[in-house]
């Protein structure tokens, strides 16, 4: 997108075309005007539409444009934070009710899928969280056992059924956790615009917004070409927040990470390395991800920034691993390359913010932004709808924070991730 072929990658060369629109020109009044065209955002406008809602969407971009089309496609259930730990940080009701939608997610995002018949290469047969060494194979086991309690379809696969499902002798064990899957995140996103146009959500890309203001009861939006008049705002900008909700992507520090995508690999490399095409990540602290794409594409990533110096340190590194990981591979060539950020908050935990009266938006998915961006999308729905009170939804109210040292935290994770990558693999 905007003439980067590293901002996207893979998914927009194989996405299918995502729908017409326009930068918004003129004045226009709606029920409900949602900033950004991510999951959250289409997922918002989707379920407001279906209820007769009059919904206007402002993308500063193109759908998907922020994390939403540039994410390795793992529709994972909960967050990197240990079960049994969230109820401790957001308290029992909200930390169980959390854990409930957010293990529910996958589900709700399949399920739009199949309603919609969107096209986005959806594999349903879970994830493989691998473990790495006897303290990652502990690890795996912990939140095994914490799901489990919770009723959730998961198991601790042992190094040779993880070794037959994902073709590496690399690892001591994986969790296998049947509610998640993979599929093409910006085709899901291009997808869950034209649904939510059908739908009669009107959107507009090419729009950022640049004010805000109140006439009367009513709120006005403002871009270079027009404005919005509605009762309710939706902030959907995660990560990539500019403009009016800048102070959105100053409370998270952002974590680059980057991925590789191979040229379609043959018939027999496609039936040893993940042949039931489950989504894999490690448990090392500077993580690795895979998983196959449609057409036999193995996308392999991690934490880092494919700039600068990183460009060829991260190559290199994801070469020598794709070796030692899988030796039937031999010398494999790169298709595609991109990157993008991930916003994480101080306790790896999303937040809800009520901006001003009737001004409200989730963010701070640390990574994990499928499903909660989806099933957070369809909670503010509800509550706008006056299906649910601000107290059912899936969080507390926060106030808008800020972390210590976010830039040199930022400034270390990318030089940090060039460190370890030069040194994995080499000794």
């Amino acid at each position: 997108m905007l003439n980067d072929p590293r901002s996207h990658g893979l998914w927009e060369k194989t996405a299918p075309q995502p729908p017409v629109t326009e930068p918004l020109s003129g004045a226009m009044s709606a029920d409900v005007v949602i900033v950004g065209g991510g999951y959250t955002g289409l997922s918002s406008a989707l379920h407001l539409a279906e209820a007769g809602t009059r919904v206007v969407l402002l993308e500063g971009n193109e759908i998907g444009f922020g994390g939403a089309g540039r994410n390795v496609g793992l529709i994972n259930a909960g967050m990197w934070v240990m079960p049994d730990d969230v109820p401790g940080v957001l308290g029992p009701v909200y930390g169980e009710r959390l854990l409930d939608i957010l293990g529910n997610g996958p589900q709700l995002v399949m399920a739009l899928i199949d309603k919609h018949q969107i096209a986005c290469e959806l594999e349903r047969n879970g994830t493989l969280h691998c473990a790495v060494g006897a303290e990652g194979f502990k690890e795996i086991e912990a939140r095994c056992s914490q799901w489990a309690s919770r009723g959730a379809p998961v198991s601790v696969l042992d190094a040779e059924e993880t070794r037959r499902r994902v073709g590496s002798a690399g690892y001591s064990g994986s969790l296998l956790d049947l509610r998640a899957g993979t599929l093409q995140p910006l085709a899901y996103a291009r997808g869950l615009a034209h649904a939510a146009i059908r739908a009669g959500a009107t959107l507009h890309t090419g729009s950022r917004v640049t004010d805000t203001s109140r006439d009367g009861s009513r709120w006005v939006v403002k871009t270079a070409g027009g404005s919005v008049t509605a009762d309710w705002i939706i902030v959907s900008t995660d990560a990539y927040s500019t403009g009016p909700w800048q102070q959105v992507r100053g409370e998270q520090v952002h974590l680059p990470y980057f991925n590789f995508a191979t040229v379609p690999l043959g018939d027999n490399l496609c039936k040893s390395i993940l042949p039931a095409r489950e989504g894999v990540w490690d448990t090392k602290e500077v993580l690795s991800s895979f998983r196959m794409d449609q057409a036999g594409r193995l996308v392999f990533g991690s934490v880092g920034a494919l700039r600068n110096t990183g460009a060829a340190i991260h190559k290199g590194w994801a070469r020598r691993s794709l070796k030692r990981l899988f030796p039937q591979l031999g010398d494999v060539e790169f298709e595609c390359e991109w990157y993008g950020k991930i916003g994480m908050t101080d306790d790896a935990l999303p937040r809800f913010h009520k901006f001003a009266d009737n001004v409200v938006g989730f963010s701070g998915y640390n990574g994990r932004g499928i499903a909660p961006g989806t099933t957070f999308g369809k909670s503010l729905a509800a509550h706008i709808l006056g299906e649910i009170g601000e107290s059912d939804l899936p969080l507390p109210t926060s106030a808008v924070g800020a972390p210590r040292f976010r830039a040199a935290k930022e400034m270390w994770y990318e030089a940090g991730a060039q460190i370890a990558h030069l040194a994995e693999s080499r000794f």
